[in-house]
């Protein structure tokens, strides 16, 4: 299910201004990058659709300027990220970038962006700590929140409401993966729980075989930081191997675009908590608004039968563009300073809570402590435990007690009370 026509429907948009002479200089170019390539195949066509869905919204045209579309595929790797970009930006000439999906990439990206000052990034998902905390750049805009900020409030809730005192981890090898752990683990430990053991695997696993052996069953529950492809073949693998223990899921491991899997697999994520920036089956309007809208952009067949975060994540950085573009009537003149200075100030009343931005071009919104349903028909959904607003970076601590805790890693953070 991939959705190249968006190129060519954006291009033919923007066809008739290009062919308009004086007018082609008011097309507005947008670079979209996101993961159409490798493990995360299924997530980032998703967040295609939650691109497309804001553009058609406005028409492919933002403050009386036609939008020409430029796709850039990533593979996850922050390698296929800098080839993507460098291709929309120095070949396509994009004045803005949304993307990328990933976290690596992001770091990436976020580097990158200070080398092309006239461009204005913002990002689509990707929720690797650093992007934003360390080194922050000045032309790099992020809506969504990080991992960390989307574990707030698990850890809490399985040690103190589910009654899992210790767990051992297996979560993806890499900036996002450390991240949504540390979020978690830092909720946990400080509520007294105990991490075991932490196991790593590399982006693309496709044997689970020596992971699942090594699982201890002397714990209370297995937290499981896994996405796209990697998510259901451990979760296919581990069936077949009889596992039976209680489930943690990270925020990828329990989203629409691993509860959508075909096979029975997924069915032992039923009940499995979880937390990160949306529930599928929450009751606000603007929520339920949202989820019909992008069911009735698509077939049932293309698409889930709900959107993913990542669909979500591209919708709300897609909109915080518009926004800002149209509170300037489209300015990007003096290197894109009226459009960031809006940028800066957009408050998005988006289908997931109310977002805005901190000092370092940030996400500060709500998070949504969830557990997996079965809703019937052979499908799964995230349910609403709790909701937690205002979630800034730092978690609601300070800044410099945040900076002991250290960036996201391996072994950090430490397993203890934290506060």
């Amino acid at each position: 299910m991939k959705f190249w026509a968006l190129t060519f429907a954006a291009t033919s948009v923007a066809a008739g201004v290009l062919t308009a002479g004086a007018a082609s200089a008011e097309t507005l170019k947008v670079g979209f990058l996101a993961t159409l390539e490798g493990t995360y195949t299924i997530l980032g066509e998703d967040s295609q659709r939650g691109f497309e869905l804001a553009m058609k919204q406005a028409g492919y045209n933002i403050a009386g300027r036609d939008v020409e579309v430029f796709i850039g595929a990533t593979d996850a790797s922050p390698e296929s990220a800098l080839r993507a970009v460098r291709k929309v930006v120095e070949q396509d000439g994009v004045d803005i970038v949304i993307g990328p999906l990933s976290g690596s990439e992001g770091i990436a990206l976020r580097d990158y962006s200070k080398t092309q000052p006239q461009v204005t990034f913002i990002n689509g998902i990707s929720g690797a700590q650093e992007t934003t905390l360390v080194d922050p750049s000045e032309n790099f805009f992020r809506f969504n929140m990080d991992g960390a900020q989307w574990g707030m409030g698990l850890g809490d809730y399985v040690y103190n409401e589910k009654g899992y005192k210790t767990v051992a981890t297996v979560a993806e090898d890499y900036s996002f993966g450390y991240t949504n752990l540390l979020g978690f683990a830092l909720d946990f430990c400080t509520a007294g729980g105990e991490i075991t053991e932490r196991l790593w695997v590399p982006l693309g696993t496709k044997d689970f075989a020596s992971i699942i052996a090594a699982l201890p069953d002397d714990v209370d529950a297995i937290y499981l930081g896994l996405g796209g492809g990697d998510a259901v073949n451990f979760l296919n693998q581990y069936l077949q191997a009889g596992g039976d223990a209680n489930l943690i899921g990270g925020t990828i491991m329990v989203d629409g675009t691993v509860l959508s899997s075909k096979g029975r697999a997924k069915e032992v994520l039923i009940g499995t908590p979880s937390s990160g920036p949306q529930a599928d089956t929450w009751d606000d309007a603007n929520w339920q608004k949202f989820v019909k809208d992008y069911q009735d952009a698509w077939a049932p067949e293309d698409r889930f039968p709900s959107p993913s975060l990542l669909a979500t994540g591209y919708f709300n950085s897609t909109n915080a563009m518009i926004q800002a573009l149209e509170a300037v009537n489209g300015d990007l003149s003096d290197g894109h300073e009226a459009f960031r200075a809006a940028l800066k100030e957009v408050v998005l009343d988006a289908p997931n809570g109310r977002i805005t931005l901190d000092d370092n071009r940030q996400a500060i919104g709500s998070n949504f402590v969830t557990e997996v349903i079965d809703i019937g028909g052979g499908e799964l959904a995230t349910r609403l435990v709790k909701k937690i607003d205002n979630v800034n970076q730092t978690l609601g601590i300070s800044a410099e007690m945040f900076a002991e805790i250290g960036t996201p890693s391996r072994e950090t953070p430490e397993c203890k009370k934290w506060w």
